[in-house]
């Protein structure tokens, strides 16, 4: 199964770097596209025009469902049953349209608490990477 991390906004330094460390440590083919825009609407039209039909999509947002990594590892396993393609989207600082969550098959909190988007990111890969690595068996994920 393919991952796509599509994200508004570059990162680049420290969070740049573990976003790389984590994102080399996956098996599956991923990839991270960073789009620009002038305005919101326009980061949410570039977001939608991205996603390809067939994706599934998951759109991070601080009122979605906040998973365990256990649970979340067991969606992902579900979900590479169901789609060719995952599409994780991290939206703008002013967040995502209407369009854009009608869009998303998923909504996936990080906790109540607000992250920068940069960390977001950190933490969205490291969750991968520990999903990957539940599901395998390995003991680097700890109870």
């Amino acid at each position: 199964m393919k991952i796509t991390l599509l994200a508004i906004g570059k990162v680049r330094g420290a969070y740049g770097e573990l976003c790389a460390d984590y994102a080399k440590r996956l098996t599956c083919p991923f990839t991270v596209r960073e789009l620009t825009a002038p305005t919101q609407k326009a980061e949410n039209a570039a977001l939608l025009e991205a996603v390809s039909a067939k994706a599934r999509v998951i759109l991070l947002d601080e009122r979605g469902k906040d998973l365990s990594s256990r649970e979340l590892a067991t969606k992902l396993e579900q979900w590479q049953g169901q789609a060719q393609e995952l599409v994780f989207i991290i939206g703008g600082a002013d967040g995502v349209t209407d369009e854009l969550r009608a869009r998303a098959d998923f909504t996936l909190g990080l906790g109540r608490k607000t992250w920068p988007h940069k960390m977001v990111r950190v933490m969205l890969i490291e969750q991968l990477y520990r999903a990957q690595q539940i599901l395998g068996g390995h003991p680097y994920h700890r109870d």
